[in-house]
């Protein structure tokens, strides 16, 4: 099965409005999320254009990885 089928990649904003508006310490959340069961897989909270890059870096990763090669390679990994 491929990774896209398998999971989503959910980003979440830490306030409304793109990034230069918001607070200094705005985090916004990245989540890896099994489809079948909704269940949360991976979470980071990073600052927001960390956090456009790691999301852009996990999609384009789903399209090249199986969902098994995909959740170990993303597993423990530290975005950066």
């Amino acid at each position: 099965m491929s990774a896209r089928d398998a999971y989503e990649v959910k980003v979440s904003r830490g306030s409304a409005g793109p990034a230069w508006l918001g607070p200094r310490d705005r985090l916004d959340v990245v989540e890896i999320v099994e489809v079948a069961s909704g269940e949360v897989v991976r979470l980071w909270d990073l600052p927001p254009r960390d956090a456009a890059r790691l999301a852009r870096q996990l999609r384009e990763s789903m399209l090249e990885l199986d969902a098994g090669a995909f959740l170990s390679a993303w597993r423990d990994e530290e975005p950066g």
